[in-house]
């Protein structure tokens, strides 16, 4: 989280990152060391980021308004036009919208896909689920999404490692039963394989 906070608060601001090697440092460090293997070099290095996500998007809605998944998509009656409530609206290129807000059709798996880049990707950096749901329902839109989210938080095996001391201890406490008599019962507990100090 310290990280993630690091990099919402750099993102504000223009900056270059310059690396002074060897003497140029007043104190060593790792990476000023000799080097014994000679590195490859890169001469140029292009990344292209991109899911594509609007054309996956349109084609996925185009795929849930046909009338046989209209009826597992088509909730609280947002698609039809006969009820008056709030609907979903076009935008000019093409995909369905809530308040400004992309609908995320079940079809095509991009309600898992965008999770995971909000969730997972190296700029995110594992957000909780309040979070991640504050992020995401600034661009997205489905039925029940806080509860998928949440879902999705829960079941992420980074987080639960980090949040372990955090949580409750698995299992039921048993309390051992107290004796009766002095001396009725006697344990013993063996620690073994420590290992060898001064």
């Amino acid at each position: 989280m310290r990280q993630c906070r690091w990099l919402e608060l750099l993102s504000d601001y223009d900056y270059d990152i310059h690396y002074h090697p060897r003497k140029a440092n007043i104190v060593a460090d790792a990476l000023s060391r000799k080097e014994r293997i000679k590195p490859l070099r890169v001469r140029a290095l292009v990344m292209t980021i991109g899911l594509d996500l609007p054309k996956q998007i349109l084609k996925a809605q185009i795929e849930a308004l046909k009338p046989e998944n209209l009826e597992k998509e088509d909730v609280g009656g947002m698609i039809r036009k006969d009820i008056p409530k709030e609907k979903l609206e076009p935008r000019a290129d093409g995909t369905l919208c809530l308040n400004g807000r992309s609908w995320l059709p079940c079809y095509g798996d991009l309600r898992s896909v965008v999770m995971h880049e909000s969730h997972k990707s190296k700029y995110s950096i594992h957000p909780g689920s309040e979070k991640m749901y504050q992020d995401m329902k600034k661009l997205y839109w489905w039925p029940n999404m806080k509860a998928d989210i949440a879902t999705y938080v829960s079941k992420c095996l980074t987080c639960a490692k980090v949040n372990a001391e955090h949580q409750r201890p698995s299992g039921l406490l048993v309390q051992p039963a107290i004796p009766e008599w002095k001396w009725d019962n006697i344990t013993m507990d063996f620690i073994t394989k420590l290992p060898k100090s001064s």
